[in-house]
């Protein structure tokens, strides 16, 4: 795991998510904010819970790195358990979201243009911040993630575009809804 190669799946998630603001671009601030029949999120608050997802972890690794650990060297365990994240989220099981990215931290209403905003700021931030970090550090475990553990930095952004794609689902879900 090297820089060079989770700058590249950075890229790769940067491209995910443009493709993402290009398809949810057409639709007014009234149908993402639809709150389906069965109570669950409006499309702006998923955007918001992956946001948070995404600002909280790259917060995680600021201060698990701000005192200096040292950290164990990755291998086949964090590759099995981003193996297992991957694996609960293709199966179609609702999960509780983790306090601080769960339903009390989303807004009851929001705006398509500040939410993409707020998330390609959060990218920046993501971006600079991996980009300043030393090469010894993309080898290590890291991240934790909060159920599966600890992970590389790649992991990090892997179980990003995997929570994305799940939330894909529920977000086509709810505009199909909000067109009836």
């Amino acid at each position: 795991m090297t820089k060079a190669a989770t700058l590249h799946q950075l890229d790769r998630l940067d491209q995910e998510l443009s493709a993402l603001f290009s398809e949810l671009e057409c639709y007014d601030d009234t149908r993402l904010n639809h709150r389906p029949s069965d109570g669950g999120w409006t499309v702006l608050q998923v955007l918001h819970h992956l946001i948070l997802a995404e600002t909280a972890s790259l917060g995680y690794v600021r201060k698990k790195l701000s005192f200096n650990p040292i950290l164990d060297k990755a291998g086949a365990k964090a590759a099995w358990r981003l193996f297992v994240v991957d694996f609960y989220f293709r199966m179609p099981t609702k999960f509780k979201a983790p306090k601080g990215v769960d339903r009390s931290a989303l807004p009851d209403e929001s705006d398509f243009e500040s939410t993409r905003k707020q998330w390609e700021t959060q990218r920046k931030a993501l971006r600079h911040y991996l980009s300043h970090l030393p090469e010894e550090r993309f080898d290590r475990e890291l991240y934790k993630h909060p159920f599966a553990g600890k992970m590389t930095l790649r992991q990090m952004l892997k179980f990003f575009g995997m929570h994305i794609k799940r939330h894909q689902k529920q977000i086509n879900r709810v505009l199909k809804e909000a067109a009836v």
